[in-house]
């Protein structure tokens, strides 16, 4: 039996991440009690998501939010609302506060949900959108999380002994998919399995079959799709302190109306060896190195990315990290500055500790690669996401029923 393998359209209908107007800064989506948890929360649990964002403002907004039930791809489902939330489809953010001793004023916004408001019916993706009271049709933000009723196990294995190379610079993954307790009739057809890469978006694959089945457990091995370059582990930088450099950084000034911080120039990695370095897999964590309340007491910084690289005329070069929402858009994208010979960004962040990674993206197409700058190591610690999906004949949505978390070069 071939592998189907869907293309994920990376920007169909907008359903990532993102923020859609310049006044809001530092979208987050954890999970409640673990920060560096991958945002999927269990059906009919106490489990809860936590989205937080700031507004750069003196005075709070009168904000709402909706949910948009989605499939595997992030498409919107066939459920109307009542079909998957318990009562209105529609909150208000009533959690805020206001920045404190910050030069920058803001106000920071959280919201938990499954909440008294909106509660959950059924499992698959969704997308919290974020608009004005007084304008609903202008969506001002929206964020990604899944919610899973947990009935298939997920079996994993990684290697770097690849059907593409030995050691080099390649990792795969083989799945073994136990649906015995989800009552899929067609083994072959009713299930999908998503894997996705240090919760990267661009390089994320849909399997429609598995190669094989055995009795109830469907098996993945010996696929291309499965078949992830190593990348390198995530560059790390901190903007704690507005008083002395932290780490990754070699200018601090004040030029009203913001602290700047330029970090030290990046190089190629893709020459060097490989130098293994815990990293948080593209998250950050917001933090002011005094303060214990640092969701508003962080403040913001002008912050200059630099790369050392020859211009290149055949792809852009992108930031890539949860706090550019895995988007290769203009907030991301390195600009080539012939004076200096570098590619340079500069982006308003909250103080805090982040990692990063410059992607090459030929141009006319919506794939990073890591090779060019950051270089592709077996050794590579990555986070892979498997998440499973039933679609019951006749139905109209996809059910997540099930997710695991692998981690390579362990």
């Amino acid at each position: 039996m071939s592998l189907l393998l869907l293309s994920v359209n990376l920007y169909a209908d907008d359903m990532m991440n993102g923020i859609f107007n310049p006044r809001f800064k530092t979208l987050q989506v954890k999970v409640e009690g673990n920060n560096y948890a991958p945002p999927v929360i269990t059906l009919n649990s106490d489990d809860r998501v936590i989205i937080s964002f700031d507004e750069l403002a003196d005075e709070h907004s009168y904000l709402r939010y909706s949910l948009v039930h989605c499939n595997a791809d992030w498409t919107p489902s066939g459920l109307v609302e009542s079909e998957f939330v318990d009562g209105f489809n529609l909150g208000n953010i009533e959690e805020y506060e206001y920045s404190q001793l910050t030069t920058t004023h803001y106000v920071h916004y959280s919201v938990a949900i499954p909440n008294d408001e909106v509660r959950f019916t059924v499992s698959g993706n969704y997308l919290l959108r974020v608009f004005s009271e007084d304008n609903p049709d202008e969506i001002l933000l929206q964020a990604r999380f899944m919610v899973c009723e947990p009935l298939a196990s997920v079996g994993a294995s990684l290697t770097s002994r690849t059907d593409i190379d030995y050691n080099g610079a390649h990792q795969q993954l083989s799945l073994e998919v136990d649906v015995a307790k989800v009552g899929v009739q067609d083994l072959y057809n009713e299930i999908k399995v998503v894997v996705s890469q240090n919760s990267r978006v661009d390089n994320e694959v849909i399997l429609t079959k598995p190669l094989r089945v055995s009795s109830q457990t469907l098996c993945y091995e010996h696929q291309t799709p499965l078949i992830f370059t190593g990348g390198n582990e995530y560059r790390r930088m901190e903007i704690t302190s507005v008083t002395y450099p932290g780490m990754h950084v070699e200018e601090m000034f004040y030029s009203a109306p913001y602290y700047h911080q330029r970090l030290e120039v990046d190089k190629l990695r893709s020459l060097s060896q490989y130098l293994y370095d815990q990293t948080q897999f593209g998250r950050f964590t917001i933090r002011e190195y005094n303060s214990s309340q640092s969701d508003i007491e962080a403040d913001y910084v002008m912050t200059h990315f630099a790369l050392d690289l020859p211009e290149q005329f055949e792809c852009g070069i992108y930031l890539d990290g949860e706090f550019t929402n895995r988007r290769f858009d203009e907030q991301s994208q390195m600009v080539y500055n012939r004076e200096t010979g570098k590619y340079e960004k500069t982006l308003l962040l909250k103080q805090g500790a982040y990692n990063y990674q410059y992607l090459v993206v030929p141009y006319g197409t919506m794939r990073g690669s890591t090779a060019p700058i950051e270089g592709d190591f077996y050794e590579t610690v990555n986070e892979y996401l498997v998440k499973v999906y039933y679609h019951r004949p006749g139905s109209r949505y996809d059910r997540l029923v099930g997710v695991s978390v692998i981690f390579s070069g362990e």
